[in-house]
């Protein structure tokens, strides 16, 4: 069944184009997707993520129980933090990758890719050990995210200082928005500073419109995308998937292996794969799926690729042999019957002024 978002009317009146999207109707683009984009690197975007899934996993030994289902180690978390982190399958593959809010040592808030959601709750509850609760929040939660450099100074024009969280990867679990108690953690998917605030529906409304009314640019799935690309974020179903292992896609950092053990860590070892980034020497657009080479010698296929707005070039991430992955290095790819030059370069492509 497809679902709408909290916020789908507030789309439809903005004449925003539609799509259906991890069986959501979300919007793709309000204008255009360049114009999105560089409002969120020149300015603010917001965005609605309602469609994200949010899992409760609470119990005195939360935090130990989840540490032996996830590739890094929170042992230590602190409530207020976030960690970043992945379920490995038996095989040392990705099954999901996720963000956890330390709420208290004894509850946990996974926040997860809406179209892994269920798969995320079956693992979850097939590895549940006594006196843990596992609970399906998303219907209780609504999303949106504000990106930019001029972040901070919008949000301050709803709320005073002391409801922004500081660090990158924190939360304030009960901050105040306009007279709306609002879960806001500092984190995005847009390589920009920028906060997720998570309400009820009628409160993300109020908030969502009164953000847009102060300057906020309304911005779709599309430059969504364009954005995590150019920040070199990897998104589950291109860099990662359930036949990709954290190391073939440069994930190494975040697999633990001073951890006792975590399901799927004997089977997480080197192919002599990696992700790389390359940028077009040639005409025409790289995108997801091609054929990358060396000296004719198929070496991997891109994962993502586009032409990026702000960096105005084409850009793509591939996952291919390590050997081949030194930087200034020319290979090959494959669009549909030509080949074009590229140059393999740094991660990210675009880095934010501090």
């Amino acid at each position: 069944m497809i679902r709408k978002t909290p916020l789908y009317e507030e789309h439809v009146r903005l004449n925003a184009k539609m799509v259906e999207f991890a069986n959501f109707l979300l919007p793709i683009r309000y204008s255009s997707i360049v114009d999105e984009h560089l409002a969120v690197r020149e300015g603010v975007g917001i965005f609605d993520v309602s469609h994200m899934g949010e899992i409760i996993v609470e119990g005195n030994n939360a935090i130990a129980f989840l540490n032996k289902l996830i590739s890094n180690n929170i042992e230590k978390i602190k409530s207020s933090r976030i960690k970043y982190s992945l379920f490995i399958s038996e095989r040392g593959t990705i099954i999901d990758d996720f963000l956890i809010y330390c709420i208290s040592d004894t509850k946990l808030l996974l926040v997860v890719n809406a179209i892994n959601k269920d798969k995320d709750l079956n693992w979850l509850n097939d590895n549940k050990e006594d006196g843990i609760s596992i609970i399906d929040k998303s219907l209780n939660y609504a999303q949106i995210a504000i990106q930019g450099p001029k972040s901070k100074e919008i949000m301050l024009a709803l709320t005073s200082e002391n409801n922004l969280p500081i660090k990158y990867y924190s939360f304030i679990e009960k901050a105040l928005i306009i007279n709306h108690q609002v879960l806001i953690s500092k984190t995005g998917y847009t390589g920009e500073e920028g906060y997720e605030i998570y309400a009820k529906d009628n409160a993300i409304k109020d908030i969502f419109n009164t953000l847009i009314s102060l300057g906020a640019t309304p911005c779709g799935l599309g430059s969504r995308d364009t954005l995590r690309l150019e920040a070199s974020m990897p998104l589950y179903g291109y860099e990662m998937n359930e036949d990709i292992s954290p190391l073939d896609t440069a994930l190494e950092h975040f697999c633990d292996n001073n951890k006792p053990n975590f399901i799927g860590k004997s089977n997480v070892y080197d192919k002599g794969l990696t992700r790389i980034g390359l940028i077009n020497l040639d005409k025409g657009i790289i995108r997801e799926n091609m054929e990358v080479l060396y000296k004719d010698k198929i070496i991997g296929k891109t994962t993502s690729g586009t032409y990026l707005p702000y960096l105005k070039a084409s850009y793509a991430m591939a996952i291919i042999d390590k050997e081949y992955s030194k930087e200034e290095t020319i290979l090959d790819v494959k669009i549909r019957n030509r080949f074009v030059k590229a140059q393999v370069v740094a991660l990210p492509f675009y880095k934010r002024k501090k």
